[in-house]
Order: C-alpha cells, then structure tokens, then sequence
C-alpha cells in the first residue's frame, strides 16, 4: 500500500491516510515537514496534464520540487523509495475561486472574515484572514483540492484574493501567491420581480445605476490618485487607491461575477473602456457572448457545475452543460466547484469535473479545467497545476481516476511535504464506527 511505504518516514504526518492505530482518531492535523532526502514515487501512472501520461513511471521529488519524469528513472542514492505500481499520480487539483479559510460556520457570525464594511474595500487582503486551522482544509484536501484561490466578498470592490495551498502552520505558509486578482460583484442589470423581492423594479434600476457610478468613480479616484503621487511623492498614501494601481497598470486582473448575459456584457465592456484585464466568474450565459469574450481575451470561471437551472424555461441541464459549450465555442475556461455552498463543499471540485464529463466535455480537458487550466488563469502555472520539471511537487498519489467517487486519494504532497489526510469527517466516521462495535459486542453479550 503507497501510505505504508510513506509512514516508515513520517509516520506523525502520513498515518492519517489509512486510519490504522489509535493516534490518528483524536489528534488536529499536523503540517507536513520536508523530507531531507529525494523522494521516489516508482511504477505509477503518471498523469502530467501538460505532457500526457506515462505508464509505470518514476516521479522524483526534491527540495520541494519534481526533479524528473519518465520510465526507467535512476532512484538517486538514499532517496525514499515509494512502491506505487497500480497506482495513479495527478497534480493537486486547483479550485479556482472559494472562500475556504474564510468561512467555518456560516450560523456564526465570529467565524465568518470574508468581508469589509462599505462596498468599496480594494485594499482588502484576504490571504491574512485565513485560517490554517480551519475544519474545512483538511475536508478538502482530502479529496484531492490542495490549491485554491481564496476570495473576499461582499460590496462591490470586495478586495484582492490569493492562491493558497492547503498545507501549513501559519497564513504565510499557505500563500503562494498573494495579491493574485482583484474582486467585483457586477450589479444585476434587470430587475428582479418576484414573490420574495420586496424593492420595485424602479428602486433595483436606481440602486443599479448607483452602484456603476460609484464604481466609475473609484476607478476615476484611483487615477488622479496616480498622478497626483507621480507629480508630488509627499502625497499622503491612501490605502484603496493604491491596492488599484496593479489593477491599472495591468499586472492584475479583475475577477467580475457575473451569470446573466447582460450582466456580461456590461462587464466585458466596463473592463474594456478601463482597459483593464478582466476574467468572468460565474459565467452562465458565457456561450451566448462567446465571441465577445474571444475578442477581448476574457476566460470564465465556471462558478459550479452541481446548480440547478436559472429561469424556469430552461432544460434541466443547462449548468451540466455550461463547461462543453464553453469548450466547443473556444472560450478558456476552468472549474471551481466553489458555487453558493463555499469552503464547505470545495471537496466536491472533481465531481463538477466529473459531471461536465456526462454532459459533454472531454475527459481530459476536464481533468485540465481543475489543475492546469486554473493556474494558467490565474498567473502561477510557472509553478503548479501540472506535473513537470522544476514546478511544484504538489501532487496526489489515487487509486483510480479523481473524477470517480469511488476512488481514493491515498497519499498527498505540498510541495514536496508529505500531508496529513485524515480530517474530522474520518474522525466522526471512526468514532461511530467504535459506537455501533460496543453495541454489537453489548447485543452479542446478552445474546
């Protein structure tokens, strides 16, 4: 079994995966710690997504990163020696847009930090709000998500988001990559009539119409705010408008959420009349303006796959099939799986994966769509979302295909440390497993 080859090196950390022995039934999970020596994951299936997959393969780790890739590999001397034959390795799946860290229980206000008071917050770091201890990343992580983007919201400008891998002691062993995009709730550009929306169509025109003059205007503020520090460096600072200048100068882009056609549109020209680079999330009526988002280099994305139809008319799959539409017009797209249930339900990415697959989109620009595809959105696919020389070794070890339910992650890397999979949903499961032993052992007794 790969995880018992593992345990014989870092038993504290990797004993979690098959939940033998008692240590692993009670105790918090402890970050992985980088082995000394090169690793040597021997006769898997490797899966890079970049450059196909290789039949019994040796995957090399070292300092952290893959050092090779490909049959036959020569296992350096000393090296931790892992037997993987029959087994699958893939690169961390990437669920590029959640709040996990953010968010733990949504009834309690004190463990909610995803948003700022006022509706234009730029300024906002969510990274250094996350919590590494969260219930929620182990959950993840053991189903195979070791990166995602952790996004505020709320307002307007929610703030800035970052790539964060799902392993480590403190907020900054997580991030790595701050400051990756900046965040903005497109308004809704129709109003809404129906029996639980209580403000009249005039209102949601008027509050629409509001909220886009006052976008207009931070961006106008963020400029003269530009010029006016070029011309005078004495300039007192001003928090907001200077997390903007990225935005502006283009070194960021701007995530805009947003379902509705009109919605789009009007995003995808408010970025152009900026001259800002935007990315859509959401994006349920994406293929009806796939050509506009072609034009303007603008990818989406897909908020979640699991959703159910937005307006009644509508075929009962059109969400299943948003991610073969996006494909087949041409438009760059990635997965999240993150949608209206957050950080609770990040463990489910592949499964949206898997049903875009049903629905039309090939297997492998699925599998591509929530490793590769997302770090290439999301400016650090120099680093991860593929296995290949010099990236990250973060990396799963399955026993099958991370899209079927059925399969297990057995083994899992940050890079290149070993990581703890056990988690509280594997806790609670062996505590009423020992619930319903002492009822059988008490039932058997009277017997």
């Amino acid at each position: 079994m790969v995880c018992s080859v593992v345990q014989r090196w870092s038993v504290a950390v990797m004993v979690a995966i098959s939940l033998q022995g008692s240590a692993a039934r009670g105790n918090p999970e402890i970050p992985g710690d980088a082995p000394q020596r090169p690793v040597a994951i021997v006769g898997a299936t490797v899966h890079t997504v970049a450059d196909g997959v290789h039949e019994n393969a040796t995957l090399i780790m070292r300092n952290g990163k893959v050092a090779a890739i490909g049959p036959n590999l020569k296992v350096p001397k000393k090296a931790v020696r892992i037997d993987a034959a029959g087994k699958h390795v893939y690169p961390g799946l990437f669920a590029a847009h959640s709040d996990i860290g953010l968010v733990e229980i949504n009834a309690v206000r004190a463990t909610l930090d995803f948003r700022e008071t006022g509706s234009i917050n730029p300024n906002v770091k969510s990274w250094v709000s996350v919590n590494p201890d969260s219930e929620m990343i182990p959950v993840a992580r053991s189903n195979g998500v070791l990166l995602a983007l952790t996004a505020p919201n709320g307002g307007l400008v929610a703030g800035q988001s970052a790539v964060m891998q799902l392993d480590g002691w403190t907020y900054e062993d997580l991030t790595l990559a701050p400051a990756v995009a900046m965040h903005l709730a497109w308004p809704a550009m129709a109003p809404v009539i129906d029996w639980d929306t209580e403000a009249s169509a005039k209102d949601q025109l008027a509050a629409r119409d509001r909220a886009l003059e006052n976008l207009r205007e931070a961006f106008e503020d963020a400029r003269a705010y530009a010029k006016a520090r070029a011309a005078d460096p004495a300039t007192p600072k001003d928090a907001r408008w200077e997390a903007m200048q990225p935005l502006l100068t283009g070194e960021m882009p701007l995530v805009i959420d947003a379902d509705d056609l009109q919605q789009i549109q009007a995003a995808v020209a408010f970025a152009v009349e900026q001259k800002v680079s935007a990315i859509i999330h959401g994006g349920y009526d994406a293929p009806l303006c796939a050509d506009l988002l072609k034009k303007h280099h603008i990818p989406v994305i897909v908020s979640e796959v699991y959703r159910l139809p937005l307006r009644r008319w509508e075929p009962y799959d059109t969400a299943y099939t948003l991610p073969a539409r996006l494909h087949e017009a041409g438009v760059t797209f990635c997965i999240s799986g993150g949608g209206r249930f957050g950080a609770s339900m990040l463990r489910n990415l592949p499964y949206h994966a898997a049903m875009a697959v049903a629905f039309g989109l090939p297997a492998d620009v699925a599998l591509r769509s929530i490793t590769l595809a997302p770090a290439e959105i999301l400016g650090v696919a120099n680093r991860v979302g593929s296995l290949e020389k010099g990236k990250d070794a973060t990396l799963l070890i399955t026993d099958g295909d991370p899209l079927e339910t059925a399969t297990q992650v057995e083994a899992a890397f940050v890079q290149g440390r070993p990581v703890d999979l056990n988690d509280r949903h594997k806790r609670l499961w062996k505590k009423y497993e020992e619930k319903y032993r002492r009822l059988e052992v008490q039932r058997s007794a009277k017997e």
